[in-house]
């Protein structure tokens, strides 16, 4: 007698769907970023004043340090579109080489602040003990200790440096209070699963720092070092309005709205471009780490945009 065959069925032939892989958080924030409109509006405004900074003065036949006898005092014209100041010099000319020196310095200064950060922070954080208990301390000391009095004490030596000096003092004094915050977050990592396996597995306590406890705090360090940049350059435009900063022959934001300041009401160009110049980068930058901050963290800012 012929046995049933069993009956086969749809539901028996049919493959399980696959599973998409997990998207990635580098993926998932781009994805935000390409949705808010302030991250369009800074990165263009910011690409704009980068692009003006490197190639604004391939378009002039002056340079900075031009001066033009027959053209003092003289208001914007064709020939002189952001006008002269009062020896000749083209203040076109000049705005473009101080947006590139201020630029370059809070390029530099607050990723640099950042890194300092990242490692003093993350080293006290993973060993605890006394060396938290030093760091912490060497960190609250200079939070206590003004920096504008310790830079009075080092003007006359600053001086005499080049701007680079400038850079190293801005990242020197500006990376404590985010080493807290790093500090902080590595003390709540460090005891984590693969923290763990990785130190079972005899990984070198620099690797454990570099590879799985820096990266996961990375995106607050990404939004530090993009605001720390804003205030690198308004650091150094205060000082070099007071004539702390860049000296003479060098030129930057701070020195040109130092020397326009005066004539402000009589002959506005001397302040207005470059205060313009300034105020309009620095806006570009805070949209796109204000946008940027929320792409990482969409509790910060819901319903912005």
């Amino acid at each position: 007698m012929a046995t049933d065959l069993p009956i086969s069925t749809t539901a028996d032939t049919e493959v399980a769907p696959r599973r998409s892989k997990p998207t990635s958080r580098l993926t998932l924030v781009w994805r935000r970023l390409r949705s808010t409109p302030r991250f369009w509006v800074g990165g263009i405004m910011l690409g704009f004043f980068v692009l003006f900074a490197i190639f604004g003065n391939t378009i002039n036949i002056y340079t900075p340090t031009d001066q033009d006898i027959h053209a003092l005092n003289e208001a914007p014209s064709p020939q002189h579109w952001f006008g002269t100041n009062t020896i000749g010099q083209d203040i076109y000319a000049q705005t473009v080489a101080g947006l590139q020196k201020s630029l370059l310095i809070g390029i530099i200064a607050g990723p640099a602040a950042s890194l300092l950060a990242a490692i003093i922070g993350s080293t006290a954080g993973y060993f605890g003990g006394r060396i938290e208990v030093v760091i912490v301390w060497f960190i609250n000391l200079l939070l206590v200790l003004p920096a504008f009095f310790i830079l009075v004490l080092l003007a006359p030596m600053l001086r005499q440096l080049s701007w680079m000096a400038i850079v190293v003092f801005l990242a020197l004094f500006g990376w404590m209070i985010m080493a807290q915050v790093v500090r902080n977050q590595t003390k709540a990592i460090k005891d984590r699963d693969f923290v763990k396996a990785a130190r079972y597995m005899g990984v070198s306590t620099p690797r454990i720092l570099s590879r799985h406890i820096i990266p996961n705090v990375a995106s607050i360090l990404i939004v530090d070092a993009t605001l720390g940049v804003v205030s690198a350059i308004l650091t150094e435009t205060s000082l070099s309005y007071f004539n702390l900063g860049i000296q003479k022959p060098d030129v930057s934001i701070g020195t040109l709205l130092a020397e326009g300041s005066g004539a402000a009401v009589t002959r506005p160009w001397l302040f207005v471009f470059p205060a313009g110049v300034l105020v309009l980068m620095l806006f570009a930058i805070s949209l796109m780490a204000d946008a940027l901050r929320d792409a990482i963290d969409p509790t910060s800012g819901v319903n912005r945009d």
